[in-house]
């Protein structure tokens, strides 16, 4: 489903960020490096013009696409043998009603604040897409952080080495300019390597377990909550890491790094830790 997106400034500081990462890269870097009529600079120039366009249009699917709303007509069905789990409230028991939405929260949704509406397997609200990352964008969220993060690194290895090399002629020229190039783009890609390896890292971990950004939060209180009783806390949507990559994923692995989506089902019921309890008792 895609959504209508206004005027955004951060959206509009990203797309500017990864135009000018592209020019300076290609045309300054691999320019000065290899000259970008010869054979190495086509190839990099070729590559890198191929992750920047992968970057850009996993970018504007991530803006357009919806998370993933709540129907209307969605209420819990709690005499379902096959979901042996019901999320609940923390106070009082109840099973999960958004006051502000006036309907039930499928397990796993929550509301955001700034999209005023209950998210499917909301993650968090971004605004550098402004939008929210939940369960029909959260993939193609998590692979354009991938290549993001690989044409920063690629544009930061261009940029190290086209200062090794001495060209007195381009210096006489335009040395100033160039100067002023070289440190924006630095002012650039370093931080953004840096943040988003970070993210890129967190995600990771998320993805293996299982979890959103929210539900790790959580689980964090449930734990202490769990321990402060005498008990063990266990998150109840991790699979086994494997079984957790396919899920977010997919379970063809060629498609891991391809913005498919045709395995994420409706967002309103998950396997669980428990579906495989269940299965294995009733099978003795």
């Amino acid at each position: 489903m895609k959504r209508g997106v206004g005027f955004s400034l951060p959206v509009t500081v990203v797309v500017l960020a990864i135009t000018y990462i592209y020019f300076s890269t290609v045309f300054i870097f691999i320019d000065r490096w290899f000259g970008l009529l010869s054979s190495p600079g086509i190839f990099n120039a070729v590559v890198f013009t191929a992750i920047a366009l992968i970057c850009v249009f996993t970018y504007a699917v991530a803006v357009f696409t919806d998370p993933g709303r709540v129907p209307s007509d969605y209420a819990p069905d709690i005499e379902d043998a096959e979901n042996p789990i019901h999320e609940i409230k923390r106070k009082g028991g109840d099973l999960r009603f958004c006051q502000k939405c006036s309907q039930n929260k499928p397990p796993r949704a929550h509301h955001c604040r700034v999209c005023r509406r209950c998210v499917l397997r909301m993650d968090h609200h971004c605004i550098w897409i402004n939008n929210c990352v939940g369960h029909a964008n959260y993939k193609v969220f998590f692979i354009f952080v991938v290549y993001a993060v690989i044409a920063c690194i690629y544009s930061l290895v261009l940029l190290v080495g086209s200062l090794t090399i001495d060209s007195p002629d381009d210096e006489q020229q335009s040395g100033d300019s160039f100067r002023t190039a070289y440190v924006i783009s630095a002012l650039l890609v370093v931080p953004l390597c840096v943040a988003l390896s970070v993210l890129l890292g967190w995600h990771i971990y998320l993805i293996l377990h299982n979890k959103t950004t929210i539900e790790y939060h959580e689980g964090v209180r449930a734990m202490w909550l769990a321990e402060k009783g005498g008990n063990v806390y266990s998150h109840p949507y991790d699979l086994g890491a494997y079984e957790n990559l396919t899920t977010v994923l997919g379970t063809n692995i060629l498609s891991w790094v391809c913005p498919t989506s045709r395995h994420i089902g409706s967002g309103l019921r998950f396997r669980t830790a428990y579906d495989n309890l269940t299965g294995a008792l009733t099978s003795k």
